[in-house]
């Protein structure tokens, strides 16, 4: 017997007037407000480059970057059509109303990088000494994100018959199906949790320049591309190709292969 759930829970915790705190951004304040606790642990270590002081400054500018990035990677990859249609439907206009919804990771973490590049410019740093230090912290995000998914019923997962399936209210259903995999989960437990906890530990010691970053963008290219054969494609896109190739497939190619091709070089670079 499949557990049963139906998303009923207000995405509004509490309002006062015309302001209203939701859940999906409660996740991200928890997980930017741990980001900063653990850097700034991180950065009183007796090896650390980094004071606690710049952490509070490198989360800002990093979540800008991962916000405005994450908005505008989802219109060109996810609703590119729309966006040629009206062009201010980058900023969630829609004839009427301004309604921003829909962020994509990868332009979400194109984002990071351009703000990464400026961040450890402005610290003096290199490039890699600035990714290596918030590659742990990342994940953070990513988990409470994609719990902030589950919470709303959002981005649910495909059909199945296993006893774990759930029901998800506004997730269209057929006549032999209405249970899907919690997709979202997965996400948060494999790229998020598991990912983080793997480069909190190996990142404990020093490590060749730029092997955290690799690792980071081979373990969440690998999760995601795995998850994705349980997460239901996006509906206007559907499948790009075979009947189980997925927009976000392709999008975690690239990720595998640079993640894979800095680690090599981060520790051929160190034996030579």
């Amino acid at each position: 017997m499949s557990l049963y759930f139906s998303p009923q829970v207000d995405p509004i915790i509490f309002s006062i007037g015309p302001v209203a705190l939701r859940w999906y951004a409660l996740m991200y304040i928890i997980a930017l407000g741990l980001a900063v606790l653990l850097g700034s642990y991180r950065a009183k270590k007796p090896n650390s480059s980094w004071t606690p002081a710049q952490v509070g400054d490198i989360a800002f500018y990093l979540f800008l970057g991962a916000v405005l990035g994450g908005r505008i990677g989802y219109t060109l990859f996810y609703d590119f059509g729309n966006f040629i249609d009206n062009p201010a439907s980058i900023i969630g206009w829609t004839g009427s109303t301004i309604e921003w919804s829909g962020m994509s990771f990868h332009g979400g973490l194109i984002g990071v990088v351009i703000a990464s590049f400026l961040i450890a410019k402005r610290y003096k740093k290199t490039f890699w000494e600035f990714t290596d230090f918030i590659a742990p912290l990342v994940p953070l995000g990513l988990f409470f994100g994609r719990l902030g998914n589950f919470i709303n019923g959002e981005l649910w997962g495909r059909f199945t018959d296993q006893t774990w399936g759930f029901f998800f209210e506004f997730a269209p259903t057929t006549v032999d199906f209405i249970y899907r995999h919690p997709s979202q989960l997965y996400e948060a437990f494999t790229e998020g949790l598991l990912l983080f906890i793997i480069l909190w530990i190996y990142t404990a010691k020093p490590r060749p320049k730029g092997a955290a970053s690799g690792i980071f963008l081979l373990g969440y290219g690998g999760f995601r591309f795995i998850v994705e054969f349980f997460r239901e494609p996006d509906a206007h896109l559907g499948y790009i190709a075979g009947g189980w190739l997925t927009q976000g497939m392709l999008l975690c190619i690239p990720m595998i292969l640079i993640g894979l091709i800095i680690l090599i070089t981060a520790y051929r670079r160190k034996s030579s």
